[in-house]
């Protein structure tokens, strides 16, 4: 009998999110409670079974190939679709949980390390994830974080506002000889084109700076985490926000381009969703003043 789903291991498909969720072997381990050794024999065995590399083996860490960063984007979709499916079926979540919903760029960069510690001062309040890059309908989370003008019911607490960026790779801004603004006008760029979403892009960012529009060569892309890792790898340049992506800027993995930069046009918004729980409002009260 064929199997119905063209799919890897399950348990190489759970370990390789772990692993780029955390971009590191030893986090991932710790959480899933085996061995570095372990996560690593799972991850050779995803990329033998593709036919390519899905992380970049670096000596302070590891980062996502294209490829690898396409898989997680899909896998972070699949475990969200299927979250949502189970918290439906339980009807509410168990006590002391709180689910919070954010975009794959929001939850590996800024909040899962904002769980990870508000877990040292509260373990007893389990924090569960619904990452999702496309708002989906009728979901129930407690919390919700998102980049844009507040929608929908609830209270809204503004994060963090930060400054946009045009950043690129080190190599990128060599061979193109990038310094100034100007330069970026007809070098290649990435360009963040996802439905329902409010991410501020290049024609916004060059206007506000009285630039004209860019004419360089263009690569359009739906998710965040995309396009930053194509960044990573020299294809073009990319907005950063210096608050979400500032562990990047601190790696080298991307560097500003030039001194100029905007203030975003909008903020990071946490809402509060009526339904929420006691717990939700505690950790929420957490974020907020862990942010100043």
């Amino acid at each position: 009998m064929t199997r119905p789903y063209d799919l890897p291991s399950m348990t190489s498909l759970l370990v390789f999110e772990a692993a780029a969720r955390r971009l590191s072997f030893k986090e991932a381990a710790a959480e899933l409670n085996v061995t570095p050794a372990a996560v690593s024999h799972q991850i050779r065995a995803l990329e033998a079974e593709l036919g390519r590399a899905v992380f970049l083996r670096q000596h302070r860490g590891v980062e996502l190939t294209e490829a690898g960063a396409f898989l997680f984007v899909a896998l972070q979709r699949g475990f969200a679709g299927m979250s949502e499916a189970v918290h439906e079926l339980r009807g509410r979540p168990e006590a002391g949980e709180v689910v919070v919903q954010a975009t794959t760029a929001v939850s590996a960069f800024w909040l899962t390390p904002q769980i990870t510690a508000f877990w040292k001062t509260r373990p007893e309040i389990v924090v569960s994830q619904n990452v999702t890059d496309v708002e989906p309908p009728g979901g129930r989370p407690d919390l919700s974080i998102r980049y844009g003008p507040p929608r929908g019911e609830g209270e809204k607490r503004e994060l963090f506002r930060d400054r946009i960026l045009a950043l690129g790779s080190p190599e990128y801004q060599a061979r193109h000889r990038i310094a100034r603004v100007e330069d970026l006008l007809d070098a290649p760029l990435i360009h963040l084109q996802a439905e329902g979403t409010d991410w501020t892009g290049w024609p916004d960012w060059f206007a506000a700076l009285g630039r004209p529009a860019p004419q360089g060569r263009r690569a359009a892309v739906d998710n965040y985490m995309i396009a930053l890792q194509l960044a990573r790898d020299g294809a073009g340049a990319v907005l950063g926000w210096d608050g979400l992506v500032g562990d990047l800027l601190a790696r080298g993995a991307l560097v500003p381009l030039t001194p100029a930069s905007i203030p975003s046009p909008h903020a990071f918004v946490l809402t509060v969703h009526p339904r929420a729980s006691a717990e939700a409002r505690v950790f929420a009260d957490w974020l907020t003043g862990a942010r100043g």
